[in-house]
């Protein structure tokens, strides 16, 4: 078609767009329409008239919509203020079923310790802890049963709190991922604890005093357990049932949409903490006032987690909700030369973590076994002489650091420091070879010892063992990391690439340590179902299969341990070496821009062949 045909045919049309856009919300359905007409002519003409001035206006005409829908964005305080007033209300509408679930099994539980009570003067005892009891006991006599909120000062008490709080709703959620049974137990337990505690109450005639104290604070502390419970359940949902997604691509989505509803609660956790530190222990505080708090409190709850949903899900529907990015499966369509988010590049990490897992998990599988040979094989002392974890919850947790420091162990640093640098030597080699032909890899040996100086910088970190260490960690290990890809990826001497990768990270610190935050946050997660009863059903099984000693026994379930506790190191190691790897392309991007020059070269290069349609003069 000539250009002054495709002109005349089109020209009353653009001009309808015109008028319209002046007046966009009279009539936003035309506007519509008009827009996706508008940009197929413009795509036409892209093709056909390259160089001519109908392409310039219509260029023009789509581009007036797309300032006009940019310069409407939300900034980031309008952003912050739609996440807890449109988006967050919407999610908790999604998820209403498994908050009903949640507070139905909570709610059967709170009963179950009720009246358990009642029928058996010991299952308090039972439930609470004989000391508790006791102290508890010595309160009531001295006049004061509510003296347990007023031991500590106020800071330490509220701060305490919290700290215990977020950590029981944050487990609560991520036990989600065993299909939503681990969030189910843990609601079941909170709630035939807080059932027994309120009926202990009850039993000696201190209902109403008990009540006013523990539910001033425990209305919000309570709901967010509950809520932490549903959020835990909208994760596990997405791995029991898929729907058309694949299993994993439903998981992603409900993970995300059940962390949000945690970042939701968060604020009221530390709030609760706050009012149980310096308020519930004001018991001479009168009456009413403490009950109209209570009933505030309780009111706020069903407004904003109930109420307020349903109404914007009336004014506006789930289609107001924006759906979390599914990224493509494919891991050649992931593309190095770019920049990209933390988000993005976490993203693009599980799916080579996902692409590479054999291979990844294979080789976290082999360093754990070296690790277990050599600790037990060279070292002449037993195993539960070496590795002690406490028979308690986060036992394993709590130890970790001997994982890398024991004094038991003299050669431990040589072991972690050939180890480390031989797994993420593979690790590192595996993303390469996505980005590089293997003819222009260098041999893996030369690489291992290339990276030896910065698995001993990363150890020397870890060496400090002391309460500062994980911030050390955090603000310090990104160095290495980069370190040594750099090294491998560049094929440079080892020293050479240190001041490379101070260089790369300059001015770029904020996403360096936003990553590795994610990363940690998800590794700490998968970490802490080793502490869980569920981890521990599978040493129980090994008790019952295998007929050993009680020594024997306990040796073999201490190995087992410490070899289990290295193989999830070791994988969450390897997820955070993709991210990394990543992260240096990002980086170099950013600082030299290969990737961007590279497509400013192919600029013109490329032939186009055009038929008749090209107009001719």
């Amino acid at each position: 078609m000539r250009e002054t045909k495709f002109i005349q045919q089109n020209k009353e049309k653009w001009k309808e767009f015109e008028r319209i856009l002046e007046k966009p919300q009279e009539d936003p359905d035309r506007l519509k329409d008009l827009f996706i007409q508008i940009t197929d002519d413009l795509s036409y003409s892209r093709t056909f008239y390259p160089n001519r001035s109908v392409r310039v206006y219509l260029n023009g005409l789509a581009q007036r919509v797309f300032t006009n829908i940019y310069k409407k964005r939300k900034s980031a305080p309008r952003r912050f203020l739609y996440f807890w007033t449109d988006e967050l209300p919407l999610i908790f509408y999604q998820a209403r079923r498994d908050l009903l679930i949640a507070f139905g099994i909570f709610v059967l539980a709170f009963l179950i310790g009720l009246f358990s009570s009642k029928m058996d003067p010991e299952f308090a005892q039972v439930i609470l802890g004989s000391d508790y009891i006791e102290m508890t006991e010595q309160n009531i006599a001295s006049g004061d049963p509510m003296a347990v909120y007023k031991e500590k000062g106020q800071f330490t008490m509220s701060l305490g709190i919290t700290l215990n709080n977020l950590w029981v709703a944050f487990l609560t959620f991520v036990m989600g991922i065993v299909y939503g049974i681990g969030t189910l137990a843990i609601l079941i337990r909170n709630g035939i604890m807080v059932g027994a505690f309120q009926y202990f109450f009850i039993e000696r005639g201190l209902f109403w005093e008990s009540f006013l104290s523990i539910w001033i604070h425990g209305t919000i502390e309570i709901s967010c357990i509950i809520i932490a419970g549903a959020a835990g359940l909208t994760m596990g949902r997405g791995l029991a049932f898929p729907g058309t997604f694949s299993r994993l691509r439903s998981f992603q989505s409900s993970a995300k949409r059940g962390l949000k509803i945690m970042i939701g609660i968060t604020p009221l956790i530390i709030l609760a903490g706050f009012i149980e530190g310096y308020l519930t222990r004001q018991t001479d505080t009168p009456d009413g006032l403490r009950l109209f708090f209570i009933l505030l409190c309780l009111g706020f709850v069903i407004f904003y987690f109930i109420l307020l949903p349903y109404w914007k899900a009336r004014a506006v529907g789930t289609k107001g909700l924006e759906e979390p990015i599914l990224y493509p499966d494919r891991i050649q369509d992931i593309r190095f030369g770019q920049v990209k988010s933390s988000g993005q590049m976490f993203n693009e990490a599980f799916l080579i973590f996902r692409e590479k897992w054999r291979s990844i998990s294979l080789a976290a599988f082999g360093a754990a076994l070296l690790y277990v040979g050599l600790i037990f094989g060279f070292s002449k002392r037993s195993a539960s002489s070496i590795f002690y974890f406490p028979d308690q919850f986060m036992g394993t947790i709590s130890r970790i650091n001997k994982f890398f420091i024991n004094d038991k162990v003299d050669f431990l640093p040589f072991v972690n420091i050939l180890l480390i640098g031989l797994f993420l030597t593979f690790v590192f080699r595996l993303v390469i070879k996505n980005y590089r032909p293997p003819e222009q890899m260098s041999f893996f040996w030369r690489d291992w010892l290339k990276t030896l100086p910065g698995s001993a910088l990363l150890l020397l970190i870890l060496w400090t063992n002391a309460w500062y260490t994980l911030f050390l960690f955090i603000f310090l290990g990104i160095v290495p990391l980069i370190w040594m890809f750099t090294v491998i990826v560049e094929q440079r001497p080892t020293f050479t690439g240190l001041p490379k990768s101070f260089k790369l990270m300059r001015g770029a610190y904020g996403r360096t340590l936003g990553l590795l935050l994610v990363f940690l946050m998800v590794g700490f997660m998968f970490f802490s179902i080793l502490d869980t009863a569920l981890f521990w059903l599978y040493f129980d099984l090994v008790s019952w299969v295998v007929n050993f000693e009680p020594d024997q026994l306990d040796n073999l379930s201490i190995i087992l341990q410490v070899f289990t506790s290295v193989f999830f190191i070791f994988l969450i190691l390897g997820a955070i070496a993709v991210g990394f790897s990543l992260l240096y392309y990002t980086l170099v991007e950013i600082r030299e821009a290969p990737g961007l020059k590279a497509r400013i070269q192919r600029i013109g290069n490329s032939h186009h062949i055009r038929g008749i349609e090209k107009e001719s003069n």
